[in-house]
């Protein structure tokens, strides 16, 4: 077991469509041969990046693990601060097992994992919040000395100025990795670069800027798989490809709380800004959690849901369907301190703001307003697909469908380890026979 080396890659917003394309491309195509594949992976409701990574490093759905939205809960404001911390997520993680196994583990850019104790060798996804330096922005967030003198500090000029920003904080995170692999020799690894959401997000779901950020895939995945061997760890490592969700192009984007408002379970005041409140709508793109400020409120609960219904039945509010807590754990595995979720009609996205004007225009400023976005139902939209090679690995192993909650007990098995108490199950028919 301590000789198992796992490099988890999650590619943002790739989804199985781009394979025709990636398959072409020199690092993926020297692979193909000897990969297994999982064609389509389910992702989760609601198909946000922050839920979705939480669910593939736990195998949990959102109603265990608690992470429902990239942002933290903080209602009545446009917009808040996102979920970087370890301690946002409920339940075991595959770093906490790996740990207990006596196997060192790294990170970089894997959502939710800030201060995480069990990552030795963790880079956080986080930015500067209150005008901190890099530096000190990665050391508020867990990154140990060691880390910062050996990897950190000698990739800064590919970042600096430019957090958030594709393919530069991309190039950053993955010669971060290459450079953990070399240095550290990590019995797991997981890492997020987000080229291909952003892209999406700005240019659409299938565009020239989103090939490009394939064929950056390609490279920094060739760069990896050089890492590995500088390391002398290549023919002991398990490689996989993955990705968190999809996306759809969107034709509007609607300010929801206004309607609320109007139906007076908002009070706004003559400056815009709210005095009171019954019911407010947090955006998660093409979905939005609805929540009372007295949930317990018999009366508040039942005229929320009668103005939610007369606001679907109009022909500008973009609502598809709507869900109760109850159904959206039943049916979703989605539950949370929220009463109600509204879902898309399937091109309208949604923001947070309470003042006119209701329909807002495409906006790249955040990932909810561009061209393309995400957030609806996991069953809707290109899906996300799966790639692994390696020794442990089955050449030409096949699965036309997965769920994202398969996907932690799988990288568990390739670490040799088992990964308890999970919604989804390993994917043993991608593994050859040990």
């Amino acid at each position: 077991m301590q000789d198992r080396y796992v490099v988890v890659l999650s590619a943002d917003a790739m989804v199985f469509e781009d394979l025709e394309e990636l398959s072409r491309l020199y690092a993926v195509a020297d692979i193909w041969d000897r990969a297994a594949r999982v064609e389509r992976v389910q992702s989760i409701y609601p198909t946000i990046t922050y839920p979705c990574h939480t669910t593939m490093m736990t195998g949990l759905y959102p109603d265990r693990h608690g992470v429902l939205q990239n942002e933290m809960q903080q209602l009545c404001t446009r917009s808040n601060p996102w979920q970087h911390m370890r301690s946002s997520a409920r339940g075991k993680t595959i770093f906490d097992r790996a740990k207990e196994n006596g196997l060192t583990t790294a990170s970089v850019f894997w959502p939710v994992t800030g201060r995480d104790p069990h990552i030795d060798y963790l880079i956080d996804e986080y930015w500067p919040q209150h005008g901190e330096s890099s530096e000190q922005c990665f050391r508020d967030s867990g990154t140990s000395e060691e880390v910062m003198e050996k990897i950190v500090r000698p990739n800064l000029k590919l970042i600096e100025n430019r957090h958030r920003q594709h393919p530069w904080a991309d190039a950053f995170v993955m010669q971060c990795a290459c450079d953990m692999l070399t240095a550290f020799k990590p019995n797991l690894l997981m890492i997020h670069p987000a080229n291909i959401d952003g892209y999406r997000h700005q240019t659409g779901l299938f565009s020239p800027k989103v090939t490009s950020g394939l064929h950056e895939t390609n490279l920094w995945l060739s760069q990896l798989m050089k890492a590995a061997d500088d390391a002398g760890i290549l023919d002991k490592t398990d490689f996989f490809l993955v990705s968190d969700h999809g996306q759809m192009n969107i034709r509007r984007c609607i300010a929801l709380n206004v309607l609320l408002a109007e139906k007076g379970l908002i009070d706004v005041d003559e400056a815009g800004h709210i005095r009171d409140w019954t019911a407010f709508a947090k955006s998660g793109g093409m979905s939005a959690l609805v929540y009372l400020k007295h949930p317990d409120d018999a009366d508040a609960l039942r005229r929320t849901q009668t103005a939610l219904e007369e606001i679907k039945a109009t022909e500008t509010a973009g609502i598809g369907e709507i869900f109760t807590e109850e159904e959206a754990r039943t049916r979703h595995h989605l539950g949370g301190p929220f009463s109600f979720v509204v879902e898309t009609d399937g091109y309208t996205t949604f923001s947070n703001d309470w003042i006119r004007p209701l329909v807002r225009p495409q906006d790249n400023s955040d990932y909810r307003f561009g061209m393309a976005t995400h957030g609806y139902l996991p069953e809707k939209g290109p899906q996300p697909t799966l790639i692994a090679w390696g020794p442990h690995m089955k050449p030409g192993a096949l699965l036309k469908r997965a769920y994202l909650v398969d996907e932690a007990p799988t990288f568990a098995r390739a670490l040799g380890i088992e990964l308890p108490d999970t919604d989804g199950r390993c994917l043993d028919e991608l593994f050859a026979e040990e």
